[in-house]
Order: C-alpha cells, then sequence, then structure tokens
C-alpha cells in the first residue's frame, strides 16, 4: 500500500493511521460514488506530520453529515471521517464538483 512504502525524509506511518486513512478513503470514495453520481478521483498525500486523503467527483452538491448514532445503520461515514481527522472540509471546485479533504496528523 501507498503509506507503508518506504520514503526518505518521512516519517513512519503506523498500522493505526494506516488503518485510519484506509477507512477514510473508503468511506470518502463509496460516498463520492453512491452520492456524487460521477466518476470520482482519490488523491493520497503523506509528508512528514500528515496524510491527505482527498476525493474530487463532479457534483456541486454538499454532502451532509450526520450525527453519529447508535441504531443507525447508514449515513455514518462522513461523521466518521470528521471524528478521525484532524482536518476535515469540503471545497467546491470551480467547472462545478467537489473536493472532500481528510488530512490525519502523524
Amino acid at each position: 500500500m501507498f503509506l507503508t512504502r518506504s520514503r526518505h525524509r518521512m516519517a513512519q506511518v503506523d498500522a493505526g493511521h494506516i488503518d485510519d486513512a484506509t477507512l477514510i478513503a473508503s468511506e470518502l470514495v463509496t460516498n463520492a460514488g453512491r452520492h456524487g453520481r460521477s466518476a470520482c478521483r482519490l488523491r493520497l498525500q503523506v509528508s512528514d506530520d500528515r496524510v491527505t486523503v482527498e476525493v474530487y467527483d463532479d457534483n456541486p452538491n454538499q454532502p451532509r453529515v450526520r450525527p453519529l448514532t447508535a441504531e443507525g445503520e447508514s449515513g455514518r461515514g462522513l461523521a466518521m471521517v470528521r471524528c478521525l481527522a484532524q482536518r476535515f472540509d469540503i471545497i467546491p471546485v470551480s467547472g462545478g464538483g467537489k473536493r472532500v479533504r481528510a488530512v490525519l496528523a502523524i
């Protein structure tokens, strides 16, 4: 996997952070496919102190972040992403679409 490759001058990403980044990427790509109704693009970036997961899709509609509940069987993905990420934002892209970004501190 991308995060386990050895890179010069980059901090070692531990297994917990790899699991978190994998879950975030999975949730964001799933949401883009299910609700964005378009192709999506995934971008992963690793630096010395963070992992950034970005997903782009062509749908300009903003996703809704629902509160986490014990009874909910779906709709919890973005809430989980917000809990795991140090930073989470949704940014409109010029020409239509949006970028959903989650940044994890490592």
